[in-house]
C-alpha cells in the first residue's frame, strides 16, 4: 500500500508543465496535473494558474494537483493560436497593476482598453502605472498627460513613475499592502524592472529594449507569485503579493457577449442608459446616445474604436494584437 498525503495550498508558479504550491504548512511542492484533469470542462492552456488554491495528493510517484477550488476572480485573455481556448494570467486577485510606456516601446491604447475591458468582466480593478516617465521628451510628456487625463476621467487611477530610477515608486507601496496585485503589460515595459526596486530579493533578470523594432524582449518566461515587503506600519493582516506575469503583445478577449460589451467600458455604459432602443450596439442605431457622446467629445474616440474593435472580434472570431 502506498502512503498517501493530502493537502491544500496556494500556486506560487507556473513553468508551463510544473506547478509550485505552497501548502498551509509551508511547505514547498513540485506538482503535476493528473492526466484526466484537462478534460474536466476547462477549456484553458492552463486549467491551473498563479493564485489559485488547490488540493495536492503526495504519492510514491510524486506531487499531484487533484482539485481547484472555487476562484473569486481571474484574468483571462484568448490563446494566441487556439482561438478556442483562453489562457488564464493570475486567479483570486485583489487587483491588477498595468504597466505601460508612451515610448520605447509605445503601448497602444486599443491593448489598454481590451485589458480593462477584460479585467471590468472579471471584477478586477486596475491601476496604470505609466512606466519611462525620465526618458520621455517634452511632446511624449504631454502625450502621456493626456493619457492620464482621459482615464482618470473615464474612473481608472494612474501613476507616473520611472522603475530605472525609482521615481514615484515607493507611493506604490501602499496600494500593494495586504493584497495579491496582478503585474501585467507589453514586453519592455519595465515589469522586471519594477519588481526588482519593490522587492529586491526576486532578482529578476532585465532586458534592453530591441533597437531594430523599438520593441520589448521577452525576460520573464512563466507566471510567479513573489512576497512582497512592503515596510508598512503597522504590518498588513494579510500577506502582500505580486505575481509577474510574462509580457503579453496583444489581448485577444474570450468569452464575451455583444450585449454585455458595453458595460464593461464605463463611459459608454454611463452614456447608453439614454440610447432609444435597449439593444443598441452603438454603431449605427438612430437615437443612439453613445454615438452623440462619441461627436460630441464626451468618449474618446480611442476608446469608441476600442469597443467597435471587440465587437469586431465577436463577428469574426479571431484573436487580435494590440494595433
Amino acid at each position: 500500500m502506498f502512503n498517501v498525503q493530502r493537502m491544500k495550498g496556494l500556486v506560487v508558479k507556473n513553468t508551463g508543465s510544473w506547478y509550485t504550491v505552497r501548502t498551509d504548512d509551508d511547505q514547498l511542492l513540485e506538482c503535476k496535473i493528473k492526466g484526466n484533469f484537462r478534460l474536466k470542462g476547462i477549456r484553458s492552456t492552463n486549467p491551473v494558474a498563479v493564485g489559485d488554491r488547490v488540493e495536492v495528493k503526495v504519492i510514491s510517484d510524486g506531487c499531484w494537483i487533484v482539485a481547484i477550488e472555487d476562484r473569486r476572480n481571474y484574468i483571462i485573455r484568448k490563446s494566441i493560436n487556439l482561438s478556442k481556448q483562453s489562457h488564464i494570467l493570475a486567479a483570486n486577485v485583489d487587483q491588477a497593476f498595468l504597466v505601460v510606456t508612451v515610448g520605447r516601446p509605445q503601448t497602444s491604447t486599443t491593448f489598454i482598453d481590451r485589458f480593462l475591458a477584460s479585467a471590468e468582466a472579471y471584477r478586477v480593478p486596475v491601476y496604470l502605472i505609466f512606466n519611462k516617465t525620465d526618458v520621455l521628451d517634452e511632446d511624449e510628456l504631454r502625450y502621456q498627460e493626456a493619457m492620464v487625463n482621459l482615464y482618470e476621467t473615464v474612473g481608472y487611477e494612474c501613476r507616473q513613475i520611472s522603475a530605472a530610477t525609482g521615481l514615484g515608486v515607493e507611493e506604490l507601496r501602499p496600494l500593494l499592502e495586504g493584497r495579491i496585485t496582478l503585474l501585467s503589460g507589453n514586453s519592455g515595459v519595465g515589469k522586471s524592472t519594477l519588481i526588482n526596486r519593490l522587492a529586491p530579493h526576486a532578482n529578476l533578470r532585465t532586458a534592453e529594449i530591441s533597437d531594430a523594432h523599438n520593441t520589448g524582449m521577452h525576460t520573464t518566461t512563466f507566471s510567479e507569485m513573489i512576497p512582497l515587503a512592503t515596510q508598512i506600519s503597522p504590518p498588513a493582516s494579510s500577506p502582500s503579493y505580486l505575481i509577474d506575469t510574462p509580457g503579453i503583445k496583444g489581448f485577444g478577449t474570450f468569452d464575451m457577449e455583444r450585449e454585455e460589451l458595453t458595460s464593461y467600458f464605463k463611459e459608454i455604459f454611463h452614456f447608453s442608459q439614454d440610447c432609444r432602443f435597449s439593444n443598441c450596439t452603438h454603431t449605427h442605431e438612430p437615437g443612439c446616445a453613445v454615438l452623440k457622446a462619441v461627436e460630441d467629445h464626451y468618449i474618446a474616440e480611442s476608446r469608441y474604436q476600442s469597443y467597435l474593435s471587440m465587437l469586431d472580434d465577436k463577428d469574426e472570431n479571431k484573436y487580435r494584437e494590440a494595433y
